[in-house]
Parts: C-alpha cells; structure tokens; sequence
C-alpha cells in the first residue's frame, strides 16, 4: 500500500517553537509510515495560501491531508477547497467557524487542534501575581490579527491584577522582532520615566530578544536596573525556552505542547479508519517554575 502523503504548512523557520512543531511532525509520520513534507510561510499569508492552494491543485501527486498553522486568517477557503478535492484537513492552534459546516458532508477528516492560547494568557498573568509585579509589564504581543496573538492578549487581562498596566508592543514570533521592539521603546524619553515590573511576551523568542536589547543599555547603572526586572515568555521549547529559565535569562515560561506531531497522528489514524476523529482537540498548558516555586522565589520575596 502506498504510503499516505501530509502537507503540513508552518509560519517561518526562524522560532524555535515552529521548528518543534516541524519535529512533532515528522516524528509522527515516520512512527506511523507516512511521508510528510514541511512547507514555511516566512511569516506572510498570502505566500502560505499560494503554498496550500498549489499542492490543492496539483494534477499528480496531492497531498491525501493539509494541516496549517496559519500566519492570518483561517483560510476557510482553502480548507474548503482541500475537502472538496478529497484531501483531509486540519487547522492548528486557531479557532475557527467553518470546521462544523465543512464536517456535515465532508468523505475526509477535517479538525482543529489547539493549545488553549487564553490558558497560556492567564498562565502568565498568574506569574506575575505570583512575582508580586506591580507597576508597568512591557508587554510584546504576536502580530496584529493574529488568532493565537490575540487569545494569549485576552487571557493575559483577564487574569490581571489592578495594580498592573500593560505597554503593548508588536512583534512577529522572532527574537529579530522581541530585540527590535523593545529597543524603540528603550529610545523613548518615556521609558526612563516608567515603573518597569516585568517583560512579558507572547513567546520565549521575542523575550530573549527583547533582553537581549536591555543588555545592549550603554549606561551600566540603568542596564543593572533593567535586568533586574524579570522577562517571561511562553512556549517552553526544551533547547530554548525551558534552558534559558534555567539559566536565569527568563524568569519563567509558559510550557506548550508541540501539537503538530499529535495532529498528524489524528490525521492518519482518522483516514486509514475511514472515520472522522473530534472536532476539536485541546492541549494542556502549564507554568515553568510552578506557581507555587514562583510564589517562593527570591525576586518575589524582595519584590514585597
């Protein structure tokens, strides 16, 4: 029997986190058999399109599934147009409102799977608490429209506490970005002005990069000042994430799951049984140092 072939469409090579998800993948399918091909978006939505439309309408050789973390929205049409040409498909870690109406007559597997992007929000609002951060949290988000951008900023003022304000700033998922964003917002006259509690951002790429622009603060003085204040990210990539906690650089991570791998292995379960698998999976989130070791760590004592 001919191998199944998965079409899996990622943002940009350039995190850590997306080249985690592009592991899961192809871990996944050779556990299972199957061959699968990566294609990257380089962070634009209009070329990830063309890339999904274009294997949808290839004469030879299409993908028997599509699976997309999408840069922008969630390509409803190209979902449809994959269902409609037998290709089973799913939709990684956004929310969307076509699956339900795609599902009623589709002959394929169609799905989301999602990291609870509000959770990993409240997740970090709850580390501030448990840091005992007050003040002003420079807070460096995903891009504008972004789904996951948009739940981890929702879940994140949820869970605030009053005292906090948030500065937001954009990034793109890179450290590039995190570095970029937080050294225009160093060149204001307003930032020495500001009671800086923490930095907090929407991935551990944009926090390194964003630390990595205090640590460039000519005046050694205010560079101290600065890097007392803690950094916090999310994702947790074991190689980057979770060794830059332990090395002191962040101060604590929201640990994500790469989901990919677990999307693929649905996939291919669900075509080889000829069934059609939930239509949404959830995966579990959790903080890096706990809570409770935050709570008790030293920068939260002296910040009392």
């Amino acid at each position: 029997m001919k191998p199944l072939n998965v079409l899996v469409s990622l943002i940009t090579e350039d995190n850590d986190f997306q080249m985690e998800q592009a592991a899961s993948a192809k871990d996944a399918a050779a556990r299972l058999g199957a061959q699968v091909q990566i294609v990257y978006a380089g962070n634009d939505a209009v070329n990830q399109n063309q890339q999904v439309f274009l294997a949808i309408q290839r004469a030879s050789e299409k993908p028997d599934a599509i699976l997309v973390e999408a840069v922008g929205t969630g390509m409803a049409q190209a979902a449809s147009a994959a269902v409609s040409a037998g290709i089973g498909w799913a939709i990684v870690n956004r929310e969307v409102d076509y699956i339900s109406r795609l599902r009623r007559d589709a002959k394929v597997p169609i799905f989301s799977i999602l990291t609870d992007n509000a959770e990993v929000g409240r997740i970090q609002a709850a580390q501030l608490k448990a840091m005992a951060t007050n003040g002003c949290v420079l807070y460096i988000e995903g891009p504008s429209g972004n789904g996951v951008a948009q739940a981890r900023t929702s879940g994140m003022r949820s869970g605030l506490l009053s005292g906090i304000t948030l500065k937001a700033l954009k990034g793109d998922w890179t450290e590039l970005s995190g570095y970029h964003a937080a050294k225009s917002w160093l060149s204001l006259s307003t930032s020495r002005q500001m009671k800086l509690g923490a930095v907090a951002c929407q991935n551990d790429a944009m926090a390194i990069g964003a630390r990595r622009a205090f640590d460039e603060v000519q005046d050694a003085e205010a560079r101290r000042e600065w890097l007392k204040v803690p950094f916090i990210g999310c994702d947790g990539v074991s190689r980057s994430g979770q060794e830059w906690v332990r090395r002191g650089l962040l101060r604590a991570t929201v640990v994500t799951p790469a989901i990919m791998g677990q999307g693929v292995e649905i996939m291919i379960n669900a075509i080889r049984a000829g069934n059609q698998p939930a239509e949404i999976t959830t995966s579990r989130v959790v903080s890096l140092p706990s809570l409770e070791a935050l709570k008790g760590s030293s920068f939260a004592q002296s910040a009392r």
